[in-house]
């Protein structure tokens, strides 16, 4: 009897410690660091320890980044030597399946006229300063007034791509782009209260992101009810002190997405050339001239054989080929998605529109310096702080307005967004990977690009320089200047010295990839050329990215071949 009871204590007990063991190795929620239970009901730590992996933004499409060519690498007819090639790594990113569409920025339009009504004098140069430049269509010799008067809010160019967007106004477009995104996916996730997007904003009650992450009980203009669990789907949840916790998503939820963004050159001509049909274990096969295969612009395909695979210039008075049977489609710009996608699945990456990138513009790579997601244009800021300790929030009376070159006024920032300031010494001293806000002169080729460069040396002579004099500066672009007199009008002067020696400066931002108005020669995805930011044409729009953020693949832990 005795051993019968022995044997059940003994399984008994088996059983306890294999079950206590099971719960120990089988929990997700248990820190590594210290044991301590994460996400734990009475407090302490809280972070997403389920989540599954980045999900691709509206409109936007996976591009597992790797290694690549970047630049041309066959002859250079053009002899302009600016984009030799050079080896460089891109991270995974995400890009917008075609080219941002008139219904696309009619939305955003929509939505800044409903915000900052232009009938009220503060806000008229706001929504002004993001409306297209109709008459970019305009020529001195061609009858082009039905696309002046209609291409941008026309029904029937709907889907088409929305040019005479400055590079400036492309970046701003994006911006609220992001905070749209992120708002919807906070109400989805019963976050903020339903339908306040839609019915309890204005002027003085937005959402920003990074108000949101920062600041919380401040977007909305301080309206917390829209962000209290009370008004909002979520369960309350508490501490063991019954104190509300997770009230408001962290970047540690998840939840809120990376910004969109214009894809750097790098990023735009990988996603481009789309070299994956051409892979051989772990190299290339060969290179693309284009971003579909083969060497000509027709289609050799028995179903479609002898169709134009873009939208480009085929010749002198020649826009889109005979009608009813060599046509390309269109004579100025077509419809997205009227062309085949690249093995990325982007629609229109040569030919329709030619697109704005995010870099300024400069004749060299410089891969010496960097390999591995190459950008030359980043200006680092950070949150301006009040003297309490607070961010500090743009307020309706405190919008900032640029008068650019051309004379267009834009606004540099809106209500319920963060003031931002340039990064000072708290954040470059002793650092060795950055030493300034703005960096878009390091190493450009210049003498004031070189570390060991001293001072003093052209001083004197640079003092001159804004008056067309010598300089030591390797980019003398125009320096064009507008001014308002007492009455508010513009005074616009041009800089007519002939002592300029180039029309680069940093405000030259790159674009990339043929239009309609471009002939073949353009289409390389490697091609590069530069306009200024603050102007638009009828041949330039753009799209936007949005980078990756854990695993490089979206096909983890699965085995490649």
């Amino acid at each position: 009897m005795k051993k019968v009871l022995t044997i059940k204590l003994l399984l008994v007990l088996a059983i306890a410690v294999t079950a206590v063991g099971c719960k120990r190795s089988s929990s997700s929620n248990s820190s590594r660091a210290t044991g301590w239970d994460i996400n734990s009901k009475e407090g302490g730590f809280q972070y997403n320890t389920s989540f599954k992996g980045q999900e691709a933004a509206p409109g936007l499409v996976f591009v597992e980044g790797g290694t690549f060519t970047m630049g041309r690498v066959q002859d250079d007819v053009m002899h302009d030597w600016n984009n030799t090639p050079n080896q460089q790594h891109v991270q995974s990113f995400y890009m917008d399946e075609t080219e941002v569409t008139n219904l696309m920025y009619l939305e955003y339009l929509d939505w800044i006229k409903r915000i900052y009504p232009p009938s009220e004098q503060n806000f008229k140069a706001i929504y002004d300063g993001v409306v297209p430049d109709t008459l970019v269509w305009r020529n001195r010799l061609g009858y082009n007034e039905v696309m002046t008067e209609n291409y941008l809010r026309h029904p029937g160019y709907a889907e088409y791509p929305v040019v005479g967007v400055s590079w400036i106004q492309a970046v701003e477009f994006a911006n609220w782009r992001s905070d749209r995104v992120n708002e919807a996916n906070l109400e989805a996730a019963g976050y903020i209260q339903r339908d306040a997007k839609l019915n309890e904003v204005s002027a003085n009650a937005t959402f920003n992101t990074d108000t949101y992450i920062n600041a919380p009980s401040q977007v909305y203009g301080g309206n917390t009810a829209l962000t209290d669990p009370e008004n909002t789907r979520r369960r309350v949840q508490t501490n063991a002190a019954g104190d509300p916790i997770n009230v408001n998503a962290t970047r540690e939820t998840g939840i809120i997405q990376p910004k969109y963004r214009l894809p750097t050159e790098a990023e735009w001509e990988y996603a481009a050339i789309a070299l994956t049909s051409l892979r051989d274990y772990n190299t290339y096969r060969g290179r693309k001239k284009y971003p579909w295969d083969g060497q000509y612009t027709r289609s050799g395909k028995r179903k479609i054989r002898g169709d134009q695979m873009a939208n480009f210039k085929q010749g002198k008075g020649d826009y889109g080929g005979i009608a009813g049977w060599s046509d390309d489609g269109a004579d100025i710009t077509n419809q997205v998605k009227s062309y085949a996608p690249n093995d990325f699945g982007l629609y229109d990456m040569a030919g329709n529109v030619a697109e704005w990138v995010a870099d300024v513009y400069r004749p060299i790579i410089d891969d010496e310096f960097s390999d591995f997601n190459y950008y030359r244009g980043n200006v680092y800021t950070k949150n301006e702080i009040n003297e309490d300790g607070t961010v500090r929030i743009v307020t309706p009376d405190e919008i900032k307005f640029d008068t650019l070159p051309n004379g267009k006024v834009v606004a540099r920032n809106l209500p319920g967004e963060i003031h931002q300031v340039p990064v000072d010494e708290n954040e470059t001293y002793l650092r060795t990977n950055f030493d300034t806000s703005d960096n878009r002169n390091f190493r450009d080729g210049d003498r004031r690009s070189s570390r060991d460069y001293r001072d003093g040396d052209f001083d004197e002579i640079d003092g001159d320089s804004e008056k067309g004099t010598h300089t030591s500066k390797m980019y003398n672009s125009p320096s064009h200047s507008v001014e308002t007199d007492s009455t508010g009008q513009l005074i616009r002067e041009y800089d007519r010295s002939s002592k300029r020696t180039s029309l680069i400066n940093d405000e030259a931002r790159v674009y990339k990839g043929g239009s309609w108005k471009d002939r073949e020669y353009w289409l390389d995805p490697a091609q590069r050329r530069y306009f200024p930011q603050n102007m638009a044409t009828d041949y330039i729009g753009f799209r936007c990215a949005m980078s990756r953020v854990g695993s490089k693949s979206e096909n983890k832990g699965k085995t490649k071949n």
